[in-house]
Formats: C-alpha cells, structure tokens, sequence
C-alpha cells in the first residue's frame, strides 16, 4: 500500500487514525468521495485544482485507509458531526465543500448543520433522496444470504465488473483503478464496515433542502438519475456531464475541476 500512502498524512479524529492529503494554495476546498472508495478518486481533479485552491481530501472513516468507526455508526449525521471536528483539527473554519455520491449527501447534510462553515457547495452525483435505486454491491450486503459473502470479500473480477457497470460507455476502467480498489475492499476492516454502512437506516433529510442558501452547483452525468436537487435547493446550478456515469470525479476530471473552478470565480 506504499504507492496509496505517499503523499498521505495520517491523523486522529475521535480516536480514529483518518487518511488525510493536502495540497496546493488558495481559498480551502473540501473533496469527499462516496461509498466504497477513497480520496484517491479524487486525484487527477485535485491536481487541477491544487494551482488555485487548497485541496483538502480524506479517506471517510470505514474507507480506504482510515479506521472504521469504533461505534459502527454509518449515518449520515454522524459523518456530519464527525467531518466538523475533524474540520476543526485541520483549522479550517469555513471551506467549499464537494463531495460525490455518498460525499455529496454527506456534504449537503454538512452544509445544512452548519450553513456558517460552507462557503459553496459542489454536488457530484450526489444521494439523498429516498427511493433511489441502490448499487449492486450495497443490495448483496444488506441481504442476509449474501451478507457473508460481502464480508470475506470478493474476487479482483468482481471488483472490476462492478466498476465496469458504474462507469459511463466512453470511459476506460484502467488496471491501476481495479487494483486499488480491490486493494482497499480486501481490508477486513473495510468489509465489515460496508456492511455496516449498507444496513444503515439513513434518515430522510430531502425535505431540508429547499432551506439551503449556499451557493451551490450541480453536476451530474446524464446516465444518473439527478433525483430532485436543481429543483430544490434555491439558485442553485446543475451542469448535466454527457456520457458520464456514477465515478465521475475519475470520468471526467477535467469537466469537474473547470466547472468547478469557474463556480468558484478562480477560472484563468
């Protein structure tokens, strides 16, 4: 795991040694990526946004590199509470924050518990509506006959067929993108606590929406169901990414930084 560790610092949020990388300077720019992965989905966009921002991006507690958490509690509220102090640890009292699929969900839970904090909100995919349908991966854990087999793990082709059905039609799934993936997965930790997370009763918090006023963009790739967030949350802009499926940040890095960046007012 030397190659996923490089460039990493590790710290201590709540007891728990949390994967942290920080990069680049400007106004802080908070990435968070979404179940089953880690920060490292986030590389080639941090690196076009690192010149203009300082990139701030993290392995969420259960996964990639960072512990699980030692309560085994996966909702959405206790990432919230947990991502304020890790926050505070690293100083930052207010940042953007963007987060894709369960980061987005994280990300605009954060900004409604505290509206303070967030200085713009970026939506990549974003969850939290109920009713959406649930990956492949998720609906084996949370069946009591396939549980077990989610717990041991699966094989590296498993890994990358579910990858392979995430992605949108134009875009590659490379060997480095499988093997990390699988890598990460195969950690006992990491399997325990996808289950976890997978039966988790997430409370529905869809209805706050519409009290969101941070400036806040959309983006999505039009194999997504873009579920109701353009039409909720107040002024807030949605850019459809075309031939784009579920890991955009890996998709289309280059669409996601520029969007972002001119969201920000940092384009050159």
């Amino acid at each position: 795991m030397d190659n996923l560790t490089e460039g990493s610092t590790f710290v201590s949020v709540d007891g728990m040694r949390v994967r942290v990388v920080r990069e680049g300077q400007g106004p802080p720019v908070l990435l968070l990526h979404g179940s089953g992965s880690s920060l490292d989905t986030f590389d080639e966009v941090a690196a076009r946004l690192s010149p203009a921002c300082e990139v701030i991006r993290l392995d969420l507690p259960g996964f990639g590199l960072s512990d699980p958490q030692p309560d085994r509690d996966y909702r959405i509220e206790s990432y919230v509470a947990f991502l304020a102090r890790f926050l505070d640890g690293q100083a930052v009292p207010e940042c953007t924050v963007a987060g894709n699929s369960l980061g987005g969900n994280i990300a605009w839970n954060f900004a409604l518990a505290f509206p303070e904090r967030v200085r713009r909100l970026v939506l990549l995919n974003a969850t939290g509506y109920p009713g959406k349908s649930l990956p492949a991966a998720i609906r084996l854990a949370r069946n009591p006959l396939t549980r077990p087999l989610v717990r041991r793990g699966g094989s590296r082709s498993v890994v990358a067929r579910n990858l392979r059905g995430a992605v949108g039609p134009g875009f590659t799934v490379s060997e480095g993108m499988i093997d990390r993936t699988f890598t990460l997965m195969s950690r006992p930790e990491n399997r325990a606590a996808f289950v976890d997370f997978a039966n988790t009763t997430q409370a529905d918090n869809s209805t706050e929406l519409r009290r969101l006023r941070v400036p806040t963009l959309i983006l999505r790739g039009d194999r997504i169901d873009g579920q109701h967030f353009a039409r909720d949350i107040p002024d807030s802009r949605e850019i459809v990414l075309p031939d784009v499926g579920h890991l955009m940040p890996e998709e289309a890095p280059a669409a996601v930084a520029e969007a972002t960046l001119e969201f920000l007012g940092s384009a050159q």
